[in-house]
């Protein structure tokens, strides 16, 4: 279980707008669930109340109510960054792509004469 204000923090951390304690209780009425400040939400009232949000978000009530906040699945995948030297940046080590061309190859079109043999 968690309180409104948790769950209004954690709500506001999956999407660009503040949620706030009263957004909270407001979704809460629309969901015709009953908060109690002193006890918490719990993952039944908490997935009754994102079941009615618009957009849906991308986590379920045990998942917003669980201990550990963000869930693993929800983190987004940070590319591995090491820090050689103070202000350098070194990404992760591997080919460097060349920008690829489209259209017709080299020379337009004309045969080259120097693979021609003449």
């Amino acid at each position: 279980m968690i309180n409104v204000q948790e769950f209004a923090r954690r709500l506001s951390s999956l999407g660009s707008a503040t949620v706030t304690s009263e957004d909270v209780e407001d979704a809460a009425d629309e969901a015709g669930v009953r908060i109690d400040p002193a006890r918490g939400i719990d993952a039944g009232q908490a997935q009754q109340m994102l079941d009615h949000l618009k957009p849906p978000v991308p986590v379920t009530g045990a998942e917003i109510v669980a201990a550990q906040w963000p869930p693993v699945a929800a983190r987004p995948a940070a590319p591995s960054v090491l820090f050689s030297s103070p202000g350098a940046v070194d990404g992760p080590s591997g080919p460097v792509m060349r920008p690829r061309r489209s259209g017709p190859g080299r020379g337009n079109g004309r045969p080259d004469s120097r693979r021609s043999g003449r």
